[in-house]
């Protein structure tokens, strides 16, 4: 289980809401220092997100429509860990369904909490290397609205410094990155 882990005590659990991909909850806790009160969760299987770097250095990522943000944003590509599914799978499958592409190379790069002021969310990152372009790729799925781009780690910084719409997960997962990124 993730570091730091201290649980709360569950006085009463007030809402939940299974979701496709997370579920949300409100509940009544007793904090370790003994704090009570009621907090919203959403709690999530996790991600995997791969840093695909091509044999010439150039980084791939989507720019991909997202409804919550109502626009385009850039990120690397990644997916939701399925029940019993090592983070490893999930990301070859999604680096494959989203650019076509397939790893013989991965790094762990580490994981992280996405956001653990209202998530359980970890993103487990890896560096995709020794890419090869799929004759035939696997489908994307039905809601996914996505345009594939590449970049050189110092132009995808600029990008990322210049205010580039670029989700959390990709600007940590780059910077993990950097020191292998030539």
């Amino acid at each position: 289980m993730p570091l730091g882990r201290e649980l709360p005590q569950l006085l009463k659990q007030r809402l939940f809401y299974k979701g496709r991909k997370f579920d949300f909850e409100v509940n009544r806790l007793r904090l370790p220092n003994k704090s009570e009160g009621e907090w919203e969760c959403i709690r999530h299987p996790g991600g995997a997100l791969a840093v695909p770097v091509t044999a010439e250095g150039k980084l791939i990522l989507v720019r991909q429509y997202r409804f919550a943000i109502q626009g385009r944003i850039l990120e690397f590509p990644a997916g939701t860990v399925e029940p019993n599914e090592d983070p490893l799978d999930t990301v070859t499958r999604e680096i494959q369904e989203e650019t076509g592409y397939s790893a013989q190379k991965w790094d762990k790069l580490g994981e992280f909490f996405l956001a653990p002021g209202y998530s359980d969310e970890i993103i487990y990152a890896y560096l995709a290397r020794d890419l090869e372009k799929l004759e035939n790729p696997p489908a994307q799925e039905a809601d996914e609205d996505i345009e594939i781009v590449f970049f050189t780690p110092e132009a995808f910084e600029k990008a990322i410094l210049e205010g580039e719409p670029v989700d959390a997960k990709t600007v940590s997962s780059f910077f993990l990155a950097r020191p292998f990124l030539v």
